[in-house]
């Protein structure tokens, strides 16, 4: 039998998905990364095995049932037990009420709910055998509360909340710990950087996220030993307001 785990991280963009990615590589895991388009992972699995990690990246779309199926199957049998499941999809869209369509509301909560429940079941299904592992959804402000322009974008975060909250019920008491970290505020990255230039000025004084930090907290929870964990945490910048 093989020592190796493996971190499943659905959703591993250029920011927080690619930061857990490497930080759990860091300390062994072996890391499967998604995206639906393939070629965009290879700069982070060749960062990960660059710096003497392992990682392989799947192209799929986590909406797809027969997709996350296959994919958890082949992680499975291929490479090692997915010890940690993480889903890091954001989806985050603005429109007013009555621009939005019912292409674009259901398109939303298929990525940042449906996709969720998809995940959380196939790593459930592989994990409860073995009476172990750490589901990690992540959340945003907008699974707290709604906001002018974002009724689809806040009714998905909603939904994942309650996904993780059930599944944390029903799963913890048999070993698996389901998280939903709470991230709220502007993360470093291109799109900040490009778009929003006066808040990423902000950064030397500590006003926006640092990703591999976020990356941090999701290691703290999966390192959490079952007489205390973590369910809801938030994290935020200490300039924003809430």
């Amino acid at each position: 039998m093989t020592d190796k785990k493996a971190i499943l991280v659905i959703g591993a963009g250029d920011a927080t998905g690619g930061a857990i990615a490497r930080r759990f590589a860091r300390e062994g895991y072996i890391a499967c990364v998604t995206r639906r388009d393939a070629d965009k992972l290879q700069p982070l699995v060749g960062q990960i095995r660059a710096a003497g990690g392992e990682a392989h990246g799947f192209g799929s779309d986590a909406r797809k049932e027969e997709e996350m199926v296959a994919l958890v199957q082949k992680i499975e049998a291929e490479i090692a037990p997915i010890e940690v499941a993480v889903f890091n999809i954001g989806a985050n869209v603005r429109f007013g009420i009555t621009e939005t369509t019912a292409r674009v509301y259901f398109k939303v909560w298929e990525m940042a709910c449906f996709a969720g429940f998809l995940m959380g079941r196939e790593a459930a299904r592989v994990m409860l055998p073995r009476g172990r592992g750490t589901i990690i959804f992540t959340g945003a402000t907008a699974s707290l509360r709604g906001r002018e322009g974002f009724a689809a974008f806040a009714g998905a975060k909603h939904g994942l909340r309650a996904l993780a909250q059930s599944m944390a019920r029903e799963l913890w008491p048999k070993g698996i710990h389901v998280a939903h970290p709470v991230i709220d505020g502007a993360i470093d990255t291109e799109f900040i950087r490009s778009n929003f230039p006066e808040r990423y000025a902000l950064k030397e004084q500590g006003g926006i996220l640092n990703p591999e930090h976020i990356a941090d907290l999701y290691w703290q929870l999966h390192q959490q030993p079952r007489d205390a964990w973590t369910h809801e945490t938030e994290i935020r910048p200490w300039m924003e307001p809430w």
